[in-house]
């Protein structure tokens, strides 16, 4: 077999050489829904929260100008929080800012700004009180 062969190479020009497989017609087209089938009810939910960049705590959704963490007293406005922020951008943000913004963990003024949510996991147990319910905990059905 040749390299010119392989799958993906000019398809559109070989797909007229060779001849179509034939399948049975379905009776009835199966959409996502019914494919996957009902969710497992042992699922763990997910929950959206935003949270410090700097100490990771849970942050109040509405954030504004002043806003700081109510755990390590870091602004909450600032580049690292918004969601358009990529280090590998130009000016390290996605969006067109006229110039670029030298620290990224202090406050700023930005009106693109937008906070980032992050999707995490909700677990319905709490602590464990000792270290044997941890060990049960982490090997029970």
């Amino acid at each position: 077999m040749s390299k010119y062969r392989q799958r993906g190479y000019m398809d559109s020009d070989r797909e007229s050489e060779r001849p179509k497989p034939q399948s049975k017609p379905q009776s009835k087209p199966l959409s996502n829904e019914h494919r996957e089938g009902p969710r497992s009810p042992r699922m763990m939910a997910f929950g959206e929260a935003s949270k410090c960049t700097a100490c990771g705590a849970k942050t109040p959704p509405n954030i504004n100008f002043d806003s700081s963490c109510p755990k390590c007293n870091a602004d909450l406005h600032s580049c690292r929080q918004c969601t358009h922020f990529d280090p590998g951008a130009r000016l390290e943000c996605n969006k067109p800012i006229p110039a670029r913004i030298v620290n990224k963990h202090a406050r700023n003024q930005c009106e693109l700004f937008a906070a980032r949510i992050v999707v995490e996991r909700e677990t319905s147990s709490g602590p464990p009180t000792d270290a044997r319910d941890a060990f049960a905990k982490l090997f029970k059905k």
